[in-house]
Formats: C-alpha cells, sequence, structure tokens
C-alpha cells in the first residue's frame, strides 16, 4: 500500500496495508475492548433521541465532535504528547472524517428523526456483512463461510431481540430514513477497510480520534452557522447538556480511542462486530437504569448474537468440526 500518493478510484485494494494473513480471530483482549466499545456505544441511540429534542442534526454532529477533540488534545497535552504533522496523517484524517463521522452521523440522526431507534440499532447492525463484503471485493480479504453466517445470524438476532414487529412496522413506513441508516452502515463499513492506511503509519489511537474528530469539527461549523443557526432555538435544559456531555466524551472521544486501537490491532471487519453488540448493551443499560422490561424475546435475541459471534470467530466451529471428524 502506499500512503504518500492518493489511490485510484475504485481502488482501495492498492491502499490497503500489506498484510499477509487477514485477520479473522480476535485475542482475548480485542474482544474485551470490543465489548467495552459496545457497552459505551449502547448509550449514543438514547443521547440522540434527547438531543434531537433541543437541536438539529449537524448542531450535534458538531458538539459532540468539538468537545469530544478538544478533550482529547487535553489529554494529550497533558501526557506530553503532540499531534502528527505529517500530511500523510492528516490526510487519513480527512477520509476517515468524512467515512466514519459526517456521512454516518448526519445520516443517522436524520433517519432517527422519521424512524423508531429500534429499528435503527437494526439497519445500523448491517455494518460488519458491508465491512466483510467490501474487503472481499476491494482488498482482496476470502469472505470465509463461518464469517458471513455469524454476521448473518448475528443481524438475526438484532432484529429478534429489539422486535419482529418493529421491523414489520418499520419496513412498512418511510422508506427514505431507512435507506439514510443503511447508507450510513455502508459507509462505516468503507471507513473500516480505509481505516487499515493508520497502522503503517504507527499513528496512536487518541491521535487518530483526534485528527479524525478536528476535521469533522472545522467542516461541520459553517454548516450549523448558514443551516440550524442554532442560537434562535430556545435554551435547552440540563438534561440535553448532560446528554451531550455524555455523548462526547464517552460516546465519542473514549470510544474512538478504544475503535482506533481495535482497527489497528484486529482489523477493520472485527472493529465493525459491535454493531451487533451496540443494541445488547443499549437495551442492558435501558434495562438496569431506567428500568424497562425485559422480555423473553430479547434474552433470545441476546443468545442469538453472541452465537454468531462465536460463529464470526471461527475458532470454536474449527474445534467442533474437528471433534465430528474423530
Amino acid at each position: 500500500m502506499s500512503h504518500t500518493r492518493e489511490a485510484p478510484p475504485g481502488a482501495l485494494a492498492a491502499a490497503a496495508a500489506p498484510h499477509a494473513v487477514p485477520r479473522t480471530a480476535m485475542s482475548a483482549a480485542e474482544w474485551t475492548l470490543l465489548f467495552a466499545l459496545a457497552l459505551i456505544w449502547g448509550g449514543s441511540f438514547f443521547f440522540n433521541k434527547v438531543l434531537l429534542t433541543a437541536f438539529e442534526p449537524l448542531t450535534i454532529v458538531l458538539g459532540r465532535t468539538g468537545l469530544a477533540a478538544l478533550a482529547l488534545v487535553i489529554v494529550i497535552r497533558a501526557a506530553g504528547g503532540r499531534l502528527p504533522r505529517a500530511w500523510a496523517a492528516w490526510r487519513i484524517f480527512a477520509g476517515m472524517s468524512v467515512l466514519n463521522n459526517l456521512i454516518p452521523f448526519a445520516l443517522i440522526l436524520w433517519g432517527q428523526k422519521h424512524i423508531a431507534s429500534g429499528l435503527a440499532a437494526i439497519l445500523n447492525a448491517t455494518t460488519p456483512l458491508f465491512a466483510a463484503i467490501l474487503a472481499h471485493l476491494l482488498a482482496g480479504e476470502r469472505l470465509t463461510a463461518h464469517r458471513l453466517a455469524g454476521v448473518v445470524i448475528g443481524m438475526a438476532g438484532v432484529a429478534l431481540m429489539v422486535g419482529p414487529e418493529v421491523l414489520a412496522e418499520g419496513l412498512g413506513g418511510d422508506v427514505l430514513p431507512q435507506l439514510a441508516v443503511l447508507a450510513a452502515a455502508f459507509s462505516y463499513g468503507l471507513s473500516s477497510l480505509y481505516g487499515r492506511r493508520l497502522a503503517a503509519l504507527a499513528i496512536a489511537p487518541q491521535s487518530a480520534a483526534v485528527g479524525q474528530l478536528t476535521i469533522t469539527t472545522v467542516v461541520v461549523l459553517p454548516l450549523v452557522v448558514a443551516i440550524d443557526r442554532p442560537w434562535t432555538l430556545p435554551m435547552p435544559g440540563w438534561e440535553v447538556w448532560a446528554s451531550l456531555a455524555c455523548l462526547s466524551l464517552l460516546s465519542t472521544a473514549l470510544a474512538y480511542v478504544i475503535f482506533f486501537r481495535l482497527l489497528s490491532g484486529a482489523g477493520g471487519v472485527n472493529a465493525s462486530l459491535v454493531t451487533l453488540l451496540v443494541p445488547v448493551t443499549a437495551l442492558m443499560l435501558g434495562t438496569l437504569v431506567l428500568g424497562e422490561a425485559f422480555t423473553l424475546g430479547q434474552a433470545a435475541g441476546m443468545a442469538v448474537i453472541l452465537l454468531g459471534l462465536v460463529v464470526t470467530d471461527g475458532r470454536t466451529v474449527k474445534v467442533l468440526l474437528r471433534r465430528l471428524e474423530r
């Protein structure tokens, strides 16, 4: 892969970091990070819903990325570090900003204004499927049967957990918001492939997160001033500001440090599996924190999602197949 010149249009394979054997199975530490990331991102749909009562989508994106970038800069400077200065690094940050922030944040927030959060979670759970297919088509990673099966099983588990009625009612409603969330999932899948460029530059996860978020903030700011004009809206209550703080510091700043650590170590397809777990952690937070009811169908959906992750990992399947062959 070349990190110093632009790849030809449509040729992401040429821009993928060189690797002899694509990562398929994750280590125990990486699985722990994946579950931690899912827990942190699980609250983002809730925070978005609260923020949408007071702000427009672009304003939320600005607040989320701006506060997160500022917090991470303070942390990096306090630790004696500094941001990368190389143009090659900032060019990658720009691409990740578009694919991993600007497009999906705006599309998901707009979609959530018109469809239920549960349906948005189901549609967003297609991210690892897109990531696996794109890696197969554009980066030469073989789409193994167990990986494809695991992702499909996981998506079925998300649909079961959220409730078949949500899927049935939602799919008969607003088509454009649903397509918007699907497009966001596709963008996330593409970003997981594009983000491999960071590995060869040995950029620290917190620096990668700051670079991406800073560019997003700079791009969104003039759009918010021209379109949303948030200063014309009534002053929000404390719960809105608390949601913005949690979304920025936890679901963005901390989350992206973990995400870039996973991306550099476990690979894009594995990192994208977090979208299968986010509905699980969102449901658990709702049950434990908000006292929401926990149903048998939701428990069954969680079990199916975990089964999908086991199948995607592949190691357990291989052990079972060896035993059956004896």
